[in-house]
C-alpha cells in the first residue's frame, strides 16, 4: 500500500510521503490549536510543518510544485501559519496587547519585503543568464564577468527568505506562554531586521561593476573567439536532460579527431549535464543568435539526433552535414525519413547500409558511409578464459520499457531461472548482474523481479563464500581496498578542485578545463577499475547497480553475457564473446533472428532457460563453439572491419568530407567572380546567417 501511495503521489521515498502527510495534518493541527488555544500544541505542530516543508523542498519533492498549481504554494503556507499565530493570540485575550498589534505589524512589513527581494533575485538571475553560455572557450580575455554573488543569496532564495519568520513566531510563542512580551518584540525585530539585510544584501549585484556584460557584447567576445579559434568539425546536438548521454557518448571521439572540434549545444540543461572534455563547448540557446555566429571555417557538422532545432544549422550551405546517430540498432528511429536531409549518413557497418535499403525512406546508397563504432574502442577482444580464473557470465537485461511488451525486459519471465541455472552450473562459474538504472522505475513486477534476482545473486556469493573449494585471498584483497580508497580520496580532491562555478556567467568565465587534471582523472578511473576487481575473489558473485564499474568495464572481466534486444547486445559484439539473448515474447528461434540482426550469433534462450547450457560449454570450450565463425561474421556486417581502427575511418570520412565542402565552396566563389556583381552579392548571402529586417531568416522563424 505504502508503495502504491508513493507512485500515486510521485515521490521519491516513503519518507517524503511521510512528510508530505505531516505537513498536510498541520496545518489542520495549528487551527485547532489556535482555537483551543493552546500555545504548547501550537508550537509542536508549527514545527512539524516547518520541518516537513524544509524536508520537502531540499528533496526538491514533485509535491512542492502541485501545491503551488492549487494556490496553496510555499508563500500561502506561511502566511497562513502566521494569520493562525495572530488568531492564537486572540483567543489567549491578547488582543489588547501591544505584542498582538507588533505581530501584526510585524508579518505586515516582512510580507511587504518579499516582493523587492523576489524583483532583486529575478532581476540578478536574468542579467547573469547569458546568451551563449561555454566550456573551454577563452572569454575571461575578451570580456569582464564578475563573480557570482555567494550561493547563499539566490540558492533556494524564496525559501530561505520566508524562513526568516521563524525568528519572530518563535519569540512570540515564548512569550505567550511565560506572558513575557521582551521575547516577542525580540523576535519580531530579528525577523524584520534579517529580512531587511536579506534584501540589502542583494542590492549591489544588480548595479555597477557587479552587473555582467549584456548580449551584444558577450555574442561579439563569442565570435571573436571563433575567429582565432577557427573550428572545422562541429558536433550539434539538441535534447532533453534525460538524453545527454547521447552527445556525451560522442566527446571522446571529438576529443580524438585530426581537425580542431568544437560542440554546439541548444539547452542549457544539456550543458549542465555534459560530461567533462577538454573540446570546446558553445551553448546557443537562440535560433537567432546561433544562424548569426560566425561559422565561416567549420567544414562538417555532425548531428546526433533527429529534431527540430537541427534546422538552424542544417540551412548553412558552406558546410557538409552528416547524421551520425548514438547508437547502432534494428530500431525504427535507425532509419527515420528525416535522414535525408543530411549530405551523408554515417553508419557503424554494412548492417547499417541494409537497414536504409530495406527501409526505402529516401536516403540514398552513396551518401552512407561505414565508419565503425569509435566508442567501442576500450571493448578488448576475446582471448578465452585463462587456465587460472572461473569463468565470468554477466547478466545484463535491459529494463520493463514503457509498455508491458513481453518482449521489451528477460527480468519478469526468465530473469530469475537465467540465474538461478547460472549460480547453480557445474562446472561452475562466477555471476555478475549488472540490471538497466530504469529497471523497476515504471513496473511493480520488475522492480519485485530485480529484487528476488538480486537476493538469489547475493544468497550464493555467501554460500561460496564459506566453500572451501573458493578460498580467498584477503592479504591481496585488503591491499586492493586500500588502493581503492586511496585512488577514490584522490578522485574527490580534484572533483573538488574543479567544482562547480557560481552560476552560468561564472562556469563561462572559468570552465577552462585544466587538461592535466582532466587527463589525471581519466588514468585514476582506470587504476579504479583494475583495484575493484582485485578487491574481491574472483569468483565472487556480483550485483553491480551503480554506475561504477561502467558496462564496458564488466564485458572487459567477463567470458560471455545473457542479455535482451537492446544495444548492449550490439556492443558486447564487438568482443567476439560468445551471448545468448532472451526471447522472452516467444517468437520463436527463426522469427527472432529475422527481426533482429544482432541475434544472429547468439544462443536464442526460452523463458525456462534450458538453451544456458550451450553457451557455458562455447565458452568452456572455445573449440567447439559452433557460433564462433558466426560472430565473427556478424561482428564485421553490424561494426564494419577491425582494421584499419574505427577512429581513423572516422577521421577519414571527417577529412573527406571536410574537401567536398572545400570544393563546393569555391565553386561558389568562382561563379561569383564569373558572375558580376549581382552573382556576388547572392553568393555572399546564401553562405551567410544574416537577418532580414522582419526579423527572421530565410524563411526560418527566429524562436
Amino acid at each position: 500500500m505504502i508503495s502504491t501511495a508513493i507512485r500515486v503521489a510521485r515521490v521519491g521515498s516513503a519518507a517524503e510521503l511521510a512528510a508530505a502527510a505531516l505537513m498536510m495534518l498541520g496545518f489542520p493541527c495549528l487551527m485547532v490549536a489556535a482555537l483551543v488555544p493552546s500555545v504548547y500544541a501550537f508550537a509542536a505542530a508549527a514545527a512539524v510543518t516547518y520541518l516537513a516543508d524544509h524536508y520537502l523542498h531540499r528533496k526538491g519533492s514533485y509535491l512542492i510544485n502541485r501545491l503551488g498549481k492549487v494556490r496553496a504554494g510555499l508563500s500561502i503556507r506561511f502566511l497562513i501559519r502566521q494569520l493562525l499565530l495572530v488568531l492564537l493570540l486572540a483567543r489567549m485575550s491578547l488582543a489588547d496587547n501591544l505584542i498582538y498589534y507588533g505581530a501584526i505589524a510585524c508579518f505586515i512589513a516582512f510580507f511587504a519585503l518579499q516582493a523587492p527581494h523576489g524583483a532583486l533575485v529575478t532581476l540578478i538571475r536574468n542579467r547573469r543568464r547569458m546568451p551563449v553560455a561555454t566550456r573551454n572557450v577563452d572569454l575571461k580575455s575578451r570580456i569582464r564577468i564578475p563573480d557570482a554573488p555567494p550561493q547563499g543569496l539566490l540558492h533556494r532564495s524564496a525559501e530561505k527568505m520566508l524562513h526568516l519568520d521563524l525568528f519572530a513566531v518563535a519569540g512570540i510563542l515564548v512569550g505567550a506562554a511565560l506572558d513575557r512580551s521582551g521575547y516577542g518584540y525580540a523576535g519580531i525585530g530579528l525577523t524584520v531586521l534579517l529580512a531587511l539585510l536579506y534584501v540589502l544584501a542583494l542590492m549591489p549585484y544588480v548595479r555597477g561593476r557587479k552587473i555582467p556584460p549584456n548580449a551584444e557584447q558577450v555574442l561579439a567576445a563569442v565570435d571573436g573567439w571563433l575567429a582565432v579559434y577557427k573550428p572545422e568539425t562541429v558536433l550539434y546536438f539538441s535534447g532533453s536532460k534525460d538524453s545527454t548521454y547521447q552527445v556525451n557518448m560522442w566527446l571522446e571521439t571529438m576529443e580524438q579527431l585530426d581537425t580542431r572540434p568544437l560542440v554546439i549545444l541548444r539547452e542549457r540543461v544539456i550543458l549542465q549535464n555534459l560530461a567533462p572534455t577538454t573540446v570546446p563547448v558553445v551553448c546557443v540557446p537562440g535560433g537567432v543568435h546561433l544562424m548569426n555566429m560566425d561559422l565561416s571555417t567549420v567544414r562538417v557538422a555532425l548531428y546526433v539526433a533527429n529534431v527540430g532545432k537541427n534546422i538552424h544549422l542544417l540551412r548553412v550551405p558552406t558546410m557538409k552535414h552528416v547524421f551520425i546517430g548514438h547508437g547502432d540498432s534494428d530500431k525504427l528511429a535507425s532509419v527515420n525519413p528525416f535522414s535525408k536531409v543530411y549530405d551523408e549518413v554515417w553508419t557503424a557497418g554494412r548492417a547499417g547500409r541494409d537497414r536504409y535499403a530495406i527501409a526505402d525512406v529516401g536516403v540514398r546508397d552513396e551518401d552512407i558511409v561505414e565508419v565503425g563504432r569509435p566508442q567501442l574502442a576500450p571493448i578488448r577482444t576475446w582471448q578465452g578464459v585463462p587456465e587460472d580464473r572461473m569463468p565470468t557470465v554477466l547478466y545484463a537485461p535491459t529494463w520493463e520499457g514503457w509498455d508491458d511488451n513481453p518482449g521489451n525486459t528477460s527480468i519478469l519471465l526468465a530473469g530469475e531461472n537465467i540465474v538461478r541455472r547460472l549460480v547453480q552450473a557445474d562446472p561452475p562459474v562466477r555471476v555478475l548482474y549488472k540490471p538497466h538504472p530504469f529497471t523497476g522505475t515504471r513496473s511493480a513486477r520488475a522492480k519485485a523481479a530485480h529484487e528476488r534476482i538480486t537476493a538469489l545473486v547475493e544468497k550464493a556469493a555467501a554460500q561460496r563464500a564459506t566453500d572451501p573449494r573458493f578460498p580467498a585471498d584477503p592479504a591481496a584483497q585488503a591491499q586492493a581496498g586500500a588502493e581503492l580508497a586511496r585512488i577514490e580520496a584522490r578522485l574527490a580532491e580534484l572533483s573538488g578542485a574543479g567544482g562547480e562555478k557560481g552560476d552560468e556567467a561564472e562556469a563561462s568565465r572559468d570552465g577552462v578545463v585544466d587538461v592535466t587534471r582532466h587527463e589525471e582523472i581519466a588514468r585514476l578511473r582506470t587504476e579504479w577499475n583494475a583495484a575493484y576487481w582485485r578487491s574481491f575473489p574472483a569468483h565472487e558473485h556480483r550485483v553491480i547497480a551503480g554506475a561504477e564499474p561502467r558496462l564496458y568495464d564488466c564485458f572487459n572481466v567477463s567470458d560471455a553475457m545473457v542479455s535482451d534486444i537492446s544495444s548492449v547486445v550490439s556492443d558486447f559484439i564487438a568482443s567476439g564473446k560468445p551471448y545468448a539473448v532472451t526471447d522472452s515474447a516467444e517468437l520463436g528461434v527463426e522469427e527472432f533472428k529475422r527481426q533482429n540482426t544482432a541475434v544472429r550469433a547468439a544462443v536464442i534462450l526460452s523463458n525456462g532457460a534450458q538453451e544456458l547450457g550451450g553457451l557455458l560449454a562455447a565458452v568452456r570450450d572455445p573449440a567447439a563453439d559452433p557460433l564462433a565463425d558466426d560472430r565473427a561474421e556478424l561482428k564485421r556486417y553490424l561494426l564494419g572491419p577491425d582494421e584499419p581502427a574505427s577512429i581513423d575511418q572516422f577521421n577519414a570520412a571527417v577529412a573527406g568530407l571536410a574537401r567536398k565542402a572545400e570544393t563546393r565552396n569555391l565553386g561558389q566563389a568562382n561563379r561569383a567572380a564569373a558572375g558580376g556583381a549581382e552573382a556576388g552579392a547572392l553568393a555572399e548571402l546564401l553562405p551567410g546567417q544574416r537577418l532580414s529586417s522582419a526579423g527572421e531568416t530565410d524563411g526560418v522563424t527566429a524562436g
